[in-house]
């Protein structure tokens, strides 16, 4: 199962991310923001930051957690690499690597968005995974 993978969509970018457990995917949409901010380059964890963000369900936990990476781009400069993530219920808290915006040539994101977002467990013929979609506006 690949972490996560870009899906066709006319003018946003959507994704798709995956995992065993719900914490995993979290872990791999940071990756898919990461992947698209970087256009494919590796962002190095240089620095560490640490977040809380909070949800009603899982998918405004989803949009909250990435609005924060947004966010953190946005004001702070600093861009993502990857995410390690403590779920208890709706509650995340993630210790967020990445490193300074100036030191690569970064995409712009204009905010996350709720359009086609999910996520859920998922029965397929390889067993049950986690999986998350959403949509971000560029």
């Amino acid at each position: 199962m690949n972490a996560f993978e870009f899906l066709e969509h006319r003018a946003d970018i959507k994704f798709r991310a995956y995992g065993n457990t719900p914490g995993k995917v979290f872990e791999n949409v940071a990756l898919a923001v990461s992947n698209y901010l970087g256009e494919g380059e590796k962002i190095g964890p240089r620095k560490c930051k640490t977040i809380e963000v909070f949800g009603q369900d899982n998918e405004s936990l989803l949009y909250n957690f990435v609005d924060e990476l947004i966010y953190l781009l946005e004001v702070e400069k600093f861009v993502v690499s990857k995410a390690e993530v403590t779920l208890r219920g709706y509650n995340l808290k993630a210790d967020i690597y990445g490193d300074d915006s100036k030191n690569y040539e970064i995409k712009q994101i204009k905010s996350a968005t709720y359009a086609e977002i999910y996520m859920k467990k998922v029965k397929a013929k390889s067993g049950e995974h986690w999986e998350a979609q959403m949509v971000l506006d560029v």
